[in-house]
């Protein structure tokens, strides 16, 4: 069974996460939480959501989910012995992006990314952020080079989205392909027919 890890920071774009969780707990799989105590509000003050609850919620689908404690760093999630295939944090804020950056693992969520690095896992990062400093793309930049995979929320525009929810399940669509988990949460691109 994949064991995949899901961060979520204080970054605005709660709904990305909250649309991924739904997707993922569909899947036979188990699925690691963590979240930063920003994080944690973020989400409540975006949707209304308890982070708790949520979970709770999710754990009646396929996915075994466990909710991690930010601050235990003995969590399987910490070691690369534990060997999860892939962890995706999201939305990534630019202080967890400048920590991971710079080898910085205060955290459990920071140290479960460093993980994911040092073991060259797959780590999917989803920056929401507008405009980009030059720090940021330096720090973007650098984890790129060392493996990190960096999925800005800028989800296309081709399928013609008609609300908000086909915007955000265009860019949990592509976060779940680079999970390389099937999905049909948006359309794909087949080209124009000419006639």
């Amino acid at each position: 069974m994949r064991k995949i890890i899901v961060g979520l920071t204080g970054a605005s774009g709660s709904l990305y996460f909250v649309h991924l969780i739904k997707q993922l707990s569909l899947q036979e799989i188990k699925l690691h939480v963590i979240a930063s105590k920003l994080g944690e509000e973020v989400l409540t003050y975006e949707t209304g959501l308890i982070l708790q609850e949520f979970i709770k919620d999710m754990s009646k689908n396929k996915a075994e989910i466990t909710l991690e404690k930010n601050d235990n760093l003995f969590s399987a999630c910490a070691s690369g012995s534990s060997r999860f295939d892939a962890m995706v944090i999201i939305p990534c804020s630019m202080s967890t992006i400048g920590k991971l950056a710079h080898g910085i693992t205060e955290s459990l969520l920071t140290r479960a990314a460093d993980v994911m690095l040092k073991e060259r896992r797959r780590l999917v990062l989803v920056p929401r952020e507008t405009p980009f400093s030059t720090i940021h793309l330096q720090n973007l930049t650098n984890l790129s080079k060392h493996g990190a995979i960096i999925l800005p929320a800028m989800p296309g525009f081709y399928t013609k989205p008609q609300s908000m929810e086909e915007l955000i399940d265009f860019m949990v669509g592509k976060t779940l392909d680079c999970l390389e988990i099937e999905n049909k949460c948006y359309e794909r691109w087949e080209g124009i027919n000419e006639k």
